[in-house]
C-alpha cells in the first residue's frame, strides 16, 4: 500500500488529485498527491462510484479518499427520488470507508439546497463533506460560505466563478478572506504545471484539485468511445514540483 512520500509538516501545500481508478490513485500518491477525490464518469463533471472501486482504491493507497455523489449528469437540481438515493449512497460509501463526501445540490433560485446538506451531513458525521463547484453557480457565493459554515461542511472547491480558478483569483481570495479558516477553500478548474505557481501566488492558498487527465484508447469500434480518461502521472508531478518550489520560496 502506497502512502504520501512527505509529511503533512513537509508539504503544507495540499495536492488534491481527481481519480477514476485504483492505477490512478497509485500514480497520483506515487507522484505526490497527499488526497484523492473519487469518482467515475469524469469526462461528465464526475458521478458516483460503486463501493467495490473505493474499496480497491483503499486497499491501493493510504491517503484520505474523498468519494463524489453524483446521481447523474447535468446540474444540481435533485429530486427527491435522487436526493434520497444521494443520501443513501453515501451512507454505503462512508460505511465501506470513504473519508469524506463531495457532493453539491441547489434549490430553486441559485440557492444552497439546506435540507440535502443536513441529509449528507447526518450520514457523514466524523468524515469530511465538500461541497463541489456546483457552488460557482450560486447566486450569492460570498454569503453561501457563511450558510455552509453553519451548515458544518468542511470544504468548498471552486474555481472562483469563473472557468478556471486561475481566471477566478480574484473571488477565490474574496473567500478565503471571508472564510478566515472557518472553512477551506479549495480552488480546482484547470490546475496545471503551467497555472499553479501563478494561483498560489494571487491567491495564497493553502490546497489545489487538480483532474490532470490524458486519453487513453481501448478500441470499441461503432459500438461506443473507444477513449477514456487516466490520470497523468507526469502532470501530477510537475505540479507538484511548483507547489514545492512556491512553499520553499515562502520561506
Amino acid at each position: 500500500m502506497l502512502s504520501e512520500m512527505a509529511s503533512s509538516d513537509e508539504r503544507s501545500i495540499v495536492l488534491e488529485a481527481c481519480i477514476a481508478s485504483a492505477d490512478d490513485a497509485v500514480v497520483a500518491v506515487e507522484n505526490g498527491a497527499q488526497r484523492l477525490e473519487l469518482n467515475v464518469a469524469i469526462e461528465v463533471g464526475g458521478l458516483t462510484p460503486t463501493v467495490g472501486l473505493l474499496a480497491q482504491v483503499k486497499e491501493s493507497v493510504d491517503v484520505p479518499v474523498m468519494v463524489m455523489v453524483r446521481p447523474r449528469t447535468g446540474g444540481f437540481r435533485y429530486s427527491d427520488s435522487e436526493k434520497g438515493l444521494m443520501v443513501r449512497d453515501a451512507r454505503t460509501l462512508v460505511d465501506c470507508g470513504a473519508d469524506g463526501i463531495v457532493f453539491g445540490g441547489l434549490s430553486v433560485g441559485g440557492l444552497l439546497d439546506h435540507c440535502l446538506i443536513e441529509r449528507l451531513r447526518d450520514v457523514c458525521p466524523q468524515g469530511e463533506l465538500v461541497f463541489h463547484r456546483a457552488f460557482d453557480l450560486l447566486h450569492k457565493p460570498v454569503e453561501a460560505v457563511e450558510e455552509l459554515i453553519g451548515l458544518h461542511v468542511d470544504r468548498v472547491l471552486t474555481s472562483g466563478c469563473a472557468a478556471t480558478a486561475l481566471e477566478g483569483t480574484g473571488r477565490i481570495s474574496e473567500f478565503l478572506r471571508s472564510a478566515r479558516g472557518r472553512i477551506e477553500i479549495l480552488p480546482g478548474g484547470g490546475i496545471c504545471a503551467n497555472t499553479v505557481g501563478e494561483l498560489l501566488e494571487k491567491t495564497g492558498c493553502t490546497q489545489v484539485h487538480g483532474t490532470f487527465k490524458v486519453l487513453q484508447t481501448d478500441s470499441a469500434g461503432w459500438v461506443c468511445s473507444g477513449s477514456y480518461p487516466v490520470l497523468d502521472g507526469n502532470e501530477v508531478s510537475a505540479v507538484r514540483a511548483v507547489m514545492d518550489r512556491c512553499q520553499f520560496n515562502a520561506f
